[in-house]
């Protein structure tokens, strides 16, 4: 009950990633008339994907990139549910959470839950160091800082994937580990094309440039086979030295997703329109890396997530409340700005490229000021409809 009136509308946001963290603050500013939102989320926290580099290279502490989607749910009103779903049953419209005993009910549904690690494609991957889901990775690299202490501990460091996710991570790694374990390292990075494949060629040479000047060995169109006892074998035979490998390649659509009989793409992830609806569930919304535009296609990325947050919010108020939808028009190039381990980066745009420690300024700006938006928020008082 709320005010007197018996809800009527339950509105269920599945996962704490960007997209979600802004519906939170949205539908209690302009609320649903008789709505209850849910927030349901493995985790407590969610780490800002933008910042992690930041965070590794230990630039930032990891609270400065943190939002307590528990305290961000009890300021804006809405339901905190810790809990992971499993599954959903469109026909009865509700979610299966993990353990099997607990059951969400919802009228609209909005997922948002990210990646799952993909490593079926290298043998032995699973001994490996998986960089998503982003959640969990900065406990691994704890205990990676651990092992390089060690007298006989790790010394030659690897990452295998060429994005730039992967190429900021190395070196925000190496900044941090050299700091840290005070002991000699090496390191690599493998890719299977080239590096930064969706940005330009000047963007390609300045960091080709950096990790040169970092002694990072660079092994471009080299595919990784398998990763064994201190070591990644090649496609061609040859086997590269390695104590420690990370994987950052594209990441995995969650397997559950196979289940629901939504609509999905070809490699698994939900497939959305322009509405941001799930092309074949009308009340099933989604967002963010577990989401693929099938009209206007675009690379996944934290970037895209943010941006998707205001269109997904107008539009679960507007299915909620039986009005037409707004299609959205995703950019097609936006600005990215990628640290190099220190307070240096390199901002690309399609053909646009620039670099110094001023990018870096203005990343962390960006960065920070997103952040705090949702950092100890005040309580929001949730305006209820004028009576008629």
């Amino acid at each position: 009950m709320t005010g007197g009136r018996m809800m009527s509308k339950q509105i269920v946001l599945l996962g704490g990633g960007h997209a979600h963290v802004h519906l939170l603050i949205a539908l209690a500013r302009r609320p649903v008339p008789r709505a209850q939102v849910t927030l349901i989320s493995r985790d407590v926290k969610t780490l800002y994907s933008g910042m992690l580099p930041g965070v590794v290279a230990g630039l930032y502490a990891p609270e400065h990139a943190q939002i307590d989607l528990a305290h961000l749910a009890g300021a804006t009103g809405t339901r905190f549910v810790h809990a992971e779903a499993v599954a959903i049953d469109r026909v009865g419209k509700r979610l299966l959470l993990a353990g099997g005993a607990s059951t969400v009910p919802y009228d609209i549904l909005s997922i948002d839950v990210g990646v799952e690690p993909s490593l079926s494609s290298i043998a032995g991957a699973d001994h490996a160091i998986a960089v998503k889901p982003i959640g969990a990775f900065l406990q691994k690299f704890d205990a990676l800082i651990a092992r390089c202490r060690r007298e006989q501990g790790a010394r030659r460091i690897a990452l295998i994937g060429g994005g730039a996710g992967g190429v900021e991570l190395l070196l925000s790694m190496r900044t941090r580990l050299l700091a840290e374990a005070n002991v000699a390292l090496s390191f690599a990075l493998v890719t299977d094309g080239e590096i930064l494949p969706t940005h330009n060629s000047r963007v390609r040479a300045a960091f080709r440039r950096i990790l040169a000047e970092r002694d990072i060995v660079l092994l471009e169109h080299r595919r990784a086979r398998a990763i064994a006892v201190r070591a990644i074998e090649m496609d061609d035979g040859e086997t590269i030295g390695a104590d420690a490998v990370l994987i950052a390649t594209e990441a995995n659509a969650p397997r559950w997703f196979n289940e629901t009989g939504l609509a999905l793409d070809q490699l698994g992830f939900l497939a959305v329109g322009r509405t941001l609806q799930v092309i074949n569930d009308p009340d099933v919304f989604a967002a963010g890396d577990c989401a693929t535009f099938v009209e206007t296609p675009r690379e996944k990325s934290g970037v895209l997530a943010v941006r998707a947050g205001p269109p997904l919010a107008d539009n679960l108020r507007r299915r909620a409340l039986g009005e037409p939808l707004k299609a959205w028009q995703p950019q097609r190039h936006h600005l990215a700005l990628i640290s190099t381990g220190e307070r240096y980066a390199i901002a690309s745009r399609d053909w646009f490229k620039c670099e110094g420690a001023w990018v870096w300024t203005l990343k962390d700006w960006i960065d920070r000021r997103w952040v705090r938006r949702y950092q100890d928020i005040k309580p929001i008082e949730r305006r209820r409809p004028r009576s008629k």
